[in-house]
C-alpha cells in the first residue's frame, strides 16, 4: 500500500517511464531517504538497441526484456505501479493515472519516444513503425506473412509488391534494420522459401539526407553504406517520402516503389502525459529543461531521456537520443535530488559524456567511433557484440543472446520465424475499390 503524503516519513520521486533514464534513477536512489514509484504502461524494461532483431527473428522478445519488479527485488525503497499516465497536476503535485491518483514531491518524466511521421497521417495509417516491442513483433510477423503471400501469387509480377522491403530512415535502426532483413534474402530465402528467388526479393533503404549514419563520423557513414550495398541493400540518398497509400510508396525526385512493407524509422518525438505547458514544448514535442534538466516553471519536475530538449548554450540542440544520454541524465537526476535532501548545493549542470557511436550492418560487418579511434568490419563487429552484451539486463537474457548469435554465426541460419499472432494492417482504399468493383 502507497500511503499518502501526510503519513509517509520520506518524501515520494516518482518515475514515469523504466526506460535507460528511469531506471538508472531508481537504481542511483537506492539506500536514499526516499520512497521511489515507478510507473509504466507495461512490467518490463526493454533494451531497445536489439529491438530490430526481434522484428527479424533472430532474438525473441524476452530475450530484450526484464521484469521491472525483478531488477529492483532488492531495493525496499522501490514501488512500481503498471498503469498509463494521464495528466500531471503541477500545483498539487499529483499524477493522475489510470489506477488511481499519486502525489509526489519529487517527478522525473522519463517516457521516451514515439515514432514521428511529420504529420504525413498516409503513411502513419500504412507504414510500420518500430517503438515498441509489440511493434517489433508486428514487423516479424508481417514480413513472414508477406513472404507466405508471395509464394500464393503464379507469377513474378504479382508477387513484386510482397517481396520490396522499404525502411525509412538512415540512422542505426534503419540501417540495421534493412541489414538484417538483408540477410534474410541472402541466408534463409532459399532454405525456406524455394519457390521464390533471392533475385524477387528487394531492401530498400530510403534516407532524406546525403548519408547514412549521419551522427557518426564520415568514414563511419561510408563504410556502413558500402557495407550496405554488398548485402544488396538499395540506398536512396536525398530522398524524401511524400506518400504511401498501402500499396505504393512515392518519393519526392518522382519515383515510386509497390510494396506491402513500409517500415517506419525517419524520426521520433516525445510522448508525455497532458499537464505540462505549450510554452515548454520544444521541436520533436520534447520538454524544455534546463542546465540541471529540470523543467522550467515546474517546481521539482525533471525530464530526461528522449522527451527531454535541454536547449543550452553548450547544447544548443539538446543531447543525443540514445541511450547513454538517458542513463547520465538519470544518474544526475538522483544525485540532484539526493542533494537537495541532504542540503547540499546543486551548482553544476549536466554534462554528457559521449563514450561513443557504433551500429552493425550484418554479419561480420559494423562501424564503431570512439573518439578519434574509428574500427570496422569483423573486429567493429566484435566490439559491437560485447558491448551490447554486457549492457542487457539479467544473466539469462546475456546467455540466450549469445547462445542465439552464436548459432547465427555458425549456420546463418537461425531464427524465430513464427507468426504467432497474424497482423493486420488496415486495408488499403485502391484496394478495398478493387474488391468492391469484382463483386
Amino acid at each position: 500500500m502507497l500511503l499518502n503524503r501526510s503519513e509517509r516519513s520520506f518524501p515520494r520521486v516518482i518515475i514515469i517511464g523504466g526506460g535507460f533514464g528511469g531506471v538508472e534513477v531508481a537504481r542511483k536512489l537506492k539506500d536514499k531517504e526516499v520512497e521511489v514509484l515507478m510507473i509504466d504502461r507495461n512490467n518490463f524494461h526493454t533494451f531497445q538497441p536489439l529491438m530490430y532483431q526481434v522484428a527479424t527473428g533472430t532474438l525473441a522478445a524476452d530475450a530484450i526484456s526484464f521484469p521491472i519488479r525483478k531488477m529492483f527485488k532488492s531495493q525496499s525503497n522501490f514501488r512500481f505501479r503498471m498503469a498509463e499516465v494521464i495528466h500531471i497536476d503541477k500545483d498539487k503535485k499529483e499524477v493522475q493515472t489510470s489506477v488511481g491518483t499519486y502525489d509526489y514531491d519529487y517527478l522525473v518524466i522519463a517516457s521516451g519516444a514515439t515514432s514521428n511521421f511529420f504529420g504525413n497521417k498516409e503513411v502513419a495509417k500504412y507504414s510500420l513503425p518500430m517503438k515498441s516491442i509489440q511493434e517489433a513483433l508486428n514487423i516479424r510477423s508481417y514480413v513472414l506473412q508477406n513472404l507466405e503471400e508471395a509464394v500464393l501469387r503464379k507469377n513474378e509480377a504479382d508477387r513484386q509488391s510482397f517481396l520490396n522491403f522499404v525502411i525509412v530512415g538512415g540512422g542505426p535502426t534503419g540501417v540495421e534494420l534493412s541489414g538484417a532483413i538483408a540477410e534474410i534474402q541472402l541466408h534463409m530465402l532459399k532454405k525456406d522459401y524455394p519457390e521464390l528467388s533471392e533475385h524477387e526479393m528487394n531492401v530498400y533503404l530510403v534516407e532524406g539526407t546525403g548519408k547514412v549514419l549521419a551522427a557518426l563520423s564520415e568514414k563511419s557513414s561510408r563504410d556502413s553504406e558500402k557495407y550496405l550495398k554488398e548485402l544488396g541493400v538499395k540506398v536512396m540518398l536525398n530522398t524524401q517520402v511524400t506518400g504511401y497509400d498501402g500499396n505504393i510508396i512515392t518519393f519526392n525526385n518522382g519515383e515510386s516503389i509497390a510494396t506491402k512493407t513500409v517500415i517506419w524509422g525517419a524520426g521520433v518525438m516525445g510522448q508525455f502525459p497532458a499537464g505540462i505547458h505549450a510554452d515548454y514544448i520544444e521541436r520533436g514535442n520534447r520538454i524544455r529543461t534546463n542546465g540541471q534538466c529540470q523543467v522550467e516553471g515546474y517546481d521539482g519536475v525533471y525530464a530526461i531521456g528522449d522527451v527531454s530538449a535541454m536547449i543550452t548554450a553548450d547544447t544548443p540542440r539538446g543531447l543525443p537520443g540514445v541511450a547513454p544520454a538517458a542513463q547520465q541524465q538519470g544518474g544526475f537526476v538522483a544525485k540532484h535530488i539526493a542533494n537537495i535532501l541532504a542540503n547540499k548545493p546543486n551548482t553544476e549542470n549536466f554534462k554528457y559524456f559521449d563514450k561513443g557511436s557504433m551500429a552493425t550492418v550484418g554479419r561480420n560487418r559494423a562501424v564503431v567511433d570512439m573518439g578519434k579511434i574509428h574500427l570496422n568490419g569483423f573486429f567493429a563487429w566484435l566490439t559491437w557484440m560485447f558491448v551490447h552484451l554486457l549492457s542487457i539486463f539479467g544473466f539469462r537474457n546475456k546467455l540466450v543472446t549469445f547462445v542465439n548469435w552464436t548459432i547465427k554465426f555458425l549456420t546463418k541460419n537461425s531464427g524465430i520465424r513464427l507468426i504467432i499472432d497474424k497482423f493486420e494492417r488496415p486495408e488499403p482504399e485502391s484496394t478495398k475499390k478493387d474488391i468492391v468493383s469484382e463483386s
